[in-house]
Parts: C-alpha cells; sequence; structure tokens
C-alpha cells in the first residue's frame, strides 16, 4: 500500500529560491532510493486558529513561510530502507547540514493512505494541505467521511485527493505532530491533502461545498477545533518530470 511521509517545515521567506533549489538537489537521491513522488508546496493561504495550526505547530517566525511537502512510497518497508540509507550515505547528511532552514522544528512522520480519489497524473497548480486528530476507534467512520468527501471535492474539479492515516508518528525534541494537534493517548493523527488546478477552482470549490447542506447533515468523527489547514502553491513537483 502506497507510503506517505508528509513535512511541515519553517523556511525563511527571503530563503525561497535557495529552499526550492535545495530541494531540487534531493530529486535524485529520493527518486534513487525508491521515492515514486516528491512535492514541496510554499504556504500561500494559512490561517490563524483559535486552539492551534499550522504556523504554530513549527513556530513560524514572523519572517518565515510554512512548507507543505511530502514523499509517497510504494509502501513503508522502501519508505523504511529509504531512510536507512540516507542516514548511511554522507551526501544526503551533507545535504541537511546545508539546509537553509532551521531544521529542528521541521516535523516528519509517516503515514498509511486510506483513501485517494484521482491518478495524481497532472500536476497541480495549487494544494490544500490539512492535519488532525481523529478518535483512532473511529477510523473506518473518518474513512467512510474521507471518501464522500474525496468524490465531492473531485466534482468540484480536484485534481487529486489524499488522505493518510499515522503510522509513524513520533515524539520530537522541539515540535511534532502529536503536540501540533493535541493529540490525545487514543487518538491518530491523520495528514491529507487536495490537488487542485489553480488557486481561483479551489476557491470556487470551497464556496460551493460549504454551501450544500446536504455534506454537513452529520457529525464528523473527529473534533474539527484542533483541525489545521493552509493552502500552498507547489514549487517543486516530480510529476511534472
Amino acid at each position: 500500500m502506497t507510503y506517505v511521509e508528509g513535512f511541515l517545515t519553517p523556511v525563511p521567506t527571503a530563503n525561497k529560491e535557495a529552499y526550492r533549489r535545495h530541494a531540487q538537489s534531493a530529486v535524485e537521491m529520493l527518486k534513487g532510493v525508491g521515492a515514486t513522488r516528491f512535492v514541496e508546496a510554499w504556504g500561500d493561504d494559512v490561517p490563524d486558529g483559535k486552539l492551534n495550526d499550522l504556523k504554530q505547530s513549527v513556530n513560524l517566525k514572523p519572517d518565515e513561510t510554512l512548507l507543505f511537502s511530502w514523499l509517497e512510497y510504494p509502501d513503508r518497508a522502501t519508505r523504511d530502507a529509504a531512510g536507512e540509507k540516507m542516514m548511511n550515505d554522507p551526501a544526503a547528511t551533507q545535504m541537511m547540514q546545508d539546509c537553509p532552514f532551521d531544521a529542528t522544528r521541521m516535523i516528519y512522520a509517516g503515514f498509511e493512505k486510506i483513501v485517494e480519489a484521482g491518478t495524481g497524473a497532472t500536476a497541480p497548480g495549487y494544494v490544500d494541505g490539512y492535519v488532525l486528530p481523529v478518535p483512532t476507534a473511529k477510523k473506518e467512520a473518518y474513512r467512510e467521511l474521507a471518501a464522500r468527501m474525496a468524490t465531492s471535492f473531485q466534482d468540484h474539479g480536484a485534481l487529486r485527493v489524499v488522505e493518510a492515516w499515522g503510522d509513524d508518528v513520533t515524539n520530537g525534541k522541539v515540535t511534532d505532530y502529536n503536540r501540533a494537534t493535541h493529540k490525545q493517548d487514543d487518538e491518530s493523527v491523520v495528514y491529507a491533502w487536495i490537488e487542485w488546478p489553480d488557486k481561483a477552482a479551489r476557491d470556487a470549490a470551497w464556496a460551493a461545498i460549504m454551501a450544500d447542506e446536504t455534506l454537513h447533515e452529520h457529525e464528523p468523527p473527529f473534533d474539527g477545533k484542533r483541525m489545521m489547514w493552509g493552502g500552498f502553491v507547489p514549487i517543486l513537483d516530480t510529476a511534472q518530470d
């Protein structure tokens, strides 16, 4: 089953091009260890939340921008082997030491894909990314809801929708997905995204979806107050290669 490694990264806004070059330099290495897709998306519409939000998750500073990024692998075994190879690769180690951002505040974890609608064959012009805690016992109820919503997103122009369930989400020294979502012991973290042709299509779709009362008839199986989301512009996507 396709496996996702999801990242949230704070990057100095002035370092945008340096970051893009840094990410581009890693593409061949990541392909060489089995990654099938690599996307880096630059924060564009990342709102403040009342309890938490994506910016707080990485302790974002005023002169920084949030990146929502992911790697896709054929399965967890490939992802784990890739991590092991890169940990023992001097070039990969040097690349992390030379990164144009504060890596101590970068969040990453492994997620198992539970919903996918769309092929991903067309590179998006805009991405909605969201992270949320879901009661572990309600995994199937969440998957069913996510699948229904994915159909609605596609009906309104989405190119692809992916929902991935936390599988390897560890605690970090400075920040992590668990504390960012205020995750409780009986909950799991979901990392998900929607790929759109462009921002205009995304904005029109959300306006229509929010106005459709039939999509809001049932109470969601999670605490929506702790859901974090934002809009992002891809600056690197190997689907374009």
